[in-house]
Protein backbone atom coordinates (compact mmCIF):
# COMPACT_ATOMS: atom_id res chain seq x y z
CA UNK A 1 0.00 0.00 0.00
CA UNK A 2 2.86 2.38 0.81
CA UNK A 3 4.30 1.92 -2.68
CA UNK A 4 1.00 3.03 -4.19
CA UNK A 5 0.92 6.09 -1.93
CA UNK A 6 4.49 7.02 -2.93
CA UNK A 7 3.57 6.65 -6.61
CA UNK A 8 0.53 8.89 -6.08
CA UNK A 9 2.71 11.39 -4.20
CA UNK A 10 5.19 11.61 -7.07
CA UNK A 11 2.33 11.87 -9.55
CA UNK A 12 0.96 14.83 -7.56
CA UNK A 13 4.40 16.43 -7.39
CA UNK A 14 4.91 16.01 -11.15
CA UNK A 15 1.46 17.42 -11.90
CA UNK A 16 2.25 20.29 -9.51
CA UNK A 17 5.42 21.16 -11.44
CA UNK A 18 3.54 20.98 -14.75
CA UNK A 19 0.65 22.97 -13.27
CA UNK A 20 3.07 25.73 -12.36
CA UNK A 21 3.49 26.60 -16.01
CA UNK A 22 0.13 25.47 -17.40
CA UNK A 23 -2.72 27.79 -16.47
CA UNK A 24 -5.86 26.35 -15.00
CA UNK A 25 -3.99 23.68 -13.07
CA UNK A 26 -3.24 24.72 -9.49
CA UNK A 27 0.37 23.53 -9.24
CA UNK A 28 1.31 24.45 -5.65
CA UNK A 29 -1.74 22.90 -3.94
CA UNK A 30 -1.41 19.70 -5.97
CA UNK A 31 2.33 19.48 -5.24
CA UNK A 32 1.60 20.06 -1.55
CA UNK A 33 -0.86 17.16 -1.71
CA UNK A 34 2.04 15.04 -2.94
CA UNK A 35 4.11 16.05 0.10
CA UNK A 36 1.21 15.17 2.38
CA UNK A 37 0.80 11.76 0.73
CA UNK A 38 4.53 11.05 0.94
CA UNK A 39 4.56 11.96 4.64
CA UNK A 40 1.95 9.27 5.31
CA UNK A 41 4.36 6.50 4.35
CA UNK A 42 6.84 4.96 6.78
CA UNK A 43 9.73 5.63 4.35
CA UNK A 44 9.43 9.40 4.25
CA UNK A 45 10.44 11.47 7.25
CA UNK A 46 8.68 14.81 6.81
CA UNK A 47 7.65 16.66 9.96
CA UNK A 48 4.21 18.01 10.71
CA UNK A 49 5.70 21.49 11.03
CA UNK A 50 7.05 21.29 7.50
CA UNK A 51 3.66 20.18 6.21
CA UNK A 52 1.92 23.07 7.97
CA UNK A 53 4.42 25.67 6.79
CA UNK A 54 4.37 24.44 3.21
CA UNK A 55 0.56 24.46 3.24
CA UNK A 56 0.59 28.12 4.28
CA UNK A 57 3.17 28.90 1.59
CA UNK A 58 1.07 27.08 -1.04
CA UNK A 59 -1.97 29.17 -0.11
CA UNK A 60 0.03 32.42 -0.21
CA UNK A 61 1.66 31.58 -3.55
CA UNK A 62 -1.69 30.61 -5.07
CA UNK A 63 -3.21 33.92 -3.95
CA UNK A 64 -0.18 35.91 -5.10
CA UNK A 65 -0.44 34.33 -8.52
CA UNK A 66 -3.71 36.22 -8.98
CA UNK A 67 -2.51 39.44 -7.33
CA UNK A 68 0.99 39.94 -8.77
CA UNK A 69 -0.09 40.81 -12.35
CA UNK A 70 -2.29 43.61 -11.01
CA UNK A 71 0.49 44.90 -8.77
CA UNK A 72 3.08 44.93 -11.54
CA UNK A 73 0.61 46.64 -13.87
CA UNK A 74 0.16 49.39 -11.29
CA UNK A 75 3.93 49.60 -10.67
CA UNK A 76 4.53 50.11 -14.40
CA UNK A 77 2.25 53.13 -14.39
CA UNK A 78 -1.07 51.44 -14.91
CA UNK A 79 -4.27 52.97 -13.64
CA UNK A 80 -7.35 51.31 -12.18
CA UNK A 81 -8.52 50.78 -15.75
CA UNK A 82 -5.37 48.83 -16.59
CA UNK A 83 -5.60 46.80 -13.39
CA UNK A 84 -9.24 45.98 -14.04
CA UNK A 85 -8.39 45.11 -17.63
CA UNK A 86 -5.62 42.83 -16.43
CA UNK A 87 -7.96 41.11 -13.94
CA UNK A 88 -10.68 40.69 -16.57
CA UNK A 89 -8.05 39.25 -18.90
CA UNK A 90 -6.98 36.77 -16.20
CA UNK A 91 -10.60 35.65 -15.77
CA UNK A 92 -11.02 35.24 -19.53
CA UNK A 93 -7.76 33.29 -19.69
CA UNK A 94 -9.15 30.73 -17.22
CA UNK A 95 -11.60 29.73 -19.92
CA UNK A 96 -8.76 29.30 -22.39
CA UNK A 97 -10.16 31.65 -25.04
CA UNK A 98 -9.14 31.65 -27.91
CA UNK A 99 -6.18 29.30 -27.54
CA UNK A 100 -7.92 26.19 -26.24
CA UNK A 101 -8.60 25.14 -22.67
CA UNK A 102 -5.89 26.33 -20.30
CA UNK A 103 -3.78 27.59 -23.18
CA UNK A 104 -0.45 29.06 -22.12
CA UNK A 105 -0.71 31.69 -24.84
CA UNK A 106 -4.15 32.71 -23.56
CA UNK A 107 -2.95 33.34 -20.03
CA UNK A 108 -0.21 35.61 -21.39
CA UNK A 109 -2.32 37.22 -24.10
CA UNK A 110 -5.51 38.10 -22.22
CA UNK A 111 -4.03 39.93 -19.18
CA UNK A 112 -1.70 41.83 -21.54
CA UNK A 113 -4.57 42.75 -23.88
CA UNK A 114 -6.90 43.59 -20.97
CA UNK A 115 -4.37 45.95 -19.40
CA UNK A 116 -3.63 47.53 -22.78
CA UNK A 117 -7.31 48.09 -23.61
CA UNK A 118 -8.04 49.36 -20.10
CA UNK A 119 -5.20 51.88 -20.29
CA UNK A 120 -6.17 52.95 -23.81
CA UNK A 121 -9.72 53.57 -22.59
CA UNK A 122 -8.32 55.64 -19.73
CA UNK A 123 -5.77 57.80 -21.53
CA UNK A 124 -5.82 57.06 -25.29
CA UNK A 125 -2.01 57.10 -25.35
CA UNK A 126 -0.24 54.03 -26.69
CA UNK A 127 3.19 54.35 -25.03
CA UNK A 128 2.08 54.38 -21.33
CA UNK A 129 -0.61 51.83 -22.14
CA UNK A 130 1.97 49.43 -23.56
CA UNK A 131 4.16 49.94 -20.48
CA UNK A 132 1.25 48.94 -18.22
CA UNK A 133 0.53 45.90 -20.42
CA UNK A 134 4.18 44.85 -20.13
CA UNK A 135 3.72 45.09 -16.36
CA UNK A 136 0.86 42.59 -16.64
CA UNK A 137 3.12 40.22 -18.59
CA UNK A 138 5.94 40.59 -16.06
CA UNK A 139 3.48 39.84 -13.28
CA UNK A 140 2.42 36.66 -15.02
CA UNK A 141 6.06 35.64 -15.46
CA UNK A 142 6.85 36.38 -11.80
CA UNK A 143 3.91 34.33 -10.56
CA UNK A 144 4.83 31.42 -12.81
CA UNK A 145 8.46 31.38 -11.66
CA UNK A 146 7.37 31.58 -8.01
CA UNK A 147 5.04 28.60 -8.41
CA UNK A 148 7.63 26.62 -10.33
CA UNK A 149 10.34 27.22 -7.72
CA UNK A 150 7.99 26.18 -4.90
CA UNK A 151 6.96 22.95 -6.62
CA UNK A 152 10.53 22.01 -7.51
CA UNK A 153 11.62 22.59 -3.89
CA UNK A 154 8.83 20.30 -2.68
CA UNK A 155 9.88 17.64 -5.17
CA UNK A 156 13.50 17.84 -4.03
CA UNK A 157 12.50 17.68 -0.35
CA UNK A 158 10.40 14.54 -0.88
CA UNK A 159 13.16 12.85 -2.89
CA UNK A 160 15.69 13.76 -0.18
CA UNK A 161 13.36 12.53 2.57
CA UNK A 162 12.97 9.17 0.84
CA UNK A 163 16.69 8.61 0.41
Amino acid sequence: MSVLVIILAFLCLAIGVIGSVIPGLPGPPIAWGGVLLASLTPWCSISGNFIGITLAVAVVITLLDYIIPSLTTKRMGGSKYGIWGCNIGLVISMFGLPFGPAGLLGVVFWPFLGALVGELLNQNNLQPSLKAAVGAFLGFLTGTLLKLAYCIVLLVVVVAALF
